[in-house]
């Protein structure tokens, strides 16, 4: 599920913002799997329809105060969103963004999306989850307009704690994500492959839907490396036996290069679990983790890199430790939904007003 989504559902069923507000929902996703996101399909243009016309019964029926809507920065998901803003503007309906992705910068080199991006920003203002991503928006938001919000998630407590693996001199390697070719997926691999010509012992699993990798030819690449006892494709995980894999682990790792990438919830989930993280330079995720401290950030696409800091973890397990503990601390002290349902119902307050 995508970090919008995740979201979207956290601030629906949050009692905070629902005892504070008269809310109604409407479910903008059109796509239902990771291969239906950024193609066109009767079934979604079907889907469109029929979010259109209840947003229209909505406007018609109740004029809201204010539309918290969650924004698609690029792709068909962009246009659509375009259309349904076209709504909100008729009516008059005073709208905050919500951006969980990056891409606005990259995307408004094209005349169109210029156009729709001026469209879209005159006159609201825009949740970020990171100061890291103003940039992304700055040609068409002034900074009084920005309202900053980091992500916050549920915490969780294992009832299950007995069931995970004890403690042993292999590193397990976690890596939780869809099957994408930015997600680094081949990097981590390609980094698994120099651990074991270096000799070192680690299991590395690959948790996740397919994407533009399929689990044919990952598994193809994995055995063209040699490394088919060591890295493994495990498939969707969900609920507990994703809660499970956490535990399990004992270093959380997401090569990124995504261009889209904003602030990963699955690093969040990482810290929550207490485990180290090795991420990159991309988007907000500096802000999440803190290079030395709670874990390190790689450049990208270094396999190399990547490697070498694996290597760090796996000689100093004591280090994997304190750098998983900062990591929870820093989780609690900034990240927990407590602080992410108030930071944003203050935002919404203000709005209103």
């Amino acid at each position: 599920m995508q970090n919008s989504s995740i979201i979207g559902e956290l601030v629906k069923e949050s009692q905070l913002i629902s005892n504070s507000f008269q809310s109604r929902y409407i479910n903008l996703l059109l796509s239902r799997t990771v291969n239906e996101t950024g193609k066109a399909s009767i079934t979604k243009f079907a889907r469109f329809i029929i979010i259109w016309f209840d947003l229209l019964g909505k406007l018609i029926y109740t004029k809201p105060n204010l539309c918290y809507y969650t924004l698609s920065v690029s792709g068909i998901a962009f246009y659509k969103d375009c259309v349904m803003v076209m709504l909100l503007r008729i009516f008059q309906i005073k709208t905050i963004y919500h951006l969980h992705y990056k891409g606005i910068r990259l995307n408004q080199k094209k005349k169109i999306n210029d156009f729709l991006y001026r469209f879209i920003f005159k006159n609201s203002s825009v949740i970020l989850p990171t100061e890291q991503l103003y940039l992304d928006v700055e040609k068409y938001i002034l900074p009084w307009k920005i309202y900053y919000c980091p992500n916050g998630i549920k915490d969780y407590q294992m009832e299950t704690k007995l069931m995970s693996i004890t403690e042993s001199k292999v590193l397990k390697i976690l890596f939780l994500s869809n099957l994408l070719t930015t997600k680094g997926v081949f990097d981590l691999i390609e980094a698994c492959s120099i651990l074991k010509r270096r000799g070192c012992n680690f299991k590395c699993d690959f948790i996740g839907g397919e994407g533009n990798i399929t689990e044919e030819q990952f598994n193809a690449h994995v055995k063209q490396k040699g490394l088919s006892d060591n890295v493994k494709y495990r498939g969707k995980r969900f609920g507990k036996l994703k809660e499970l894999a956490y535990e399990q682990a004992d270093v959380f790792v997401l090569p990124t290069y995504h261009p889209n990438e904003c602030s990963p919830l699955v690093i969040l989930e990482a810290m929550r679990h207490s485990l180290p993280v090795i991420s990159t330079f991309e988007g907000g995720i500096p802000e999440m983790v803190k290079d030395g401290i709670t874990g390190f950030l790689t450049p990208q696409r270094d396999a190399n890199a990547l490697a070498e800091k694996l290597n760090v973890l796996i000689r100093h397990p004591q280090l994997r430790k304190q750098m998983g503990n900062e990591g929870r601390i820093k989780y609690e002290n900034n990240f927990t939904l407590s602080i992410f349902e108030h930071k944003l119902l203050s935002i919404l307050e203000e709005m209103v007003k």
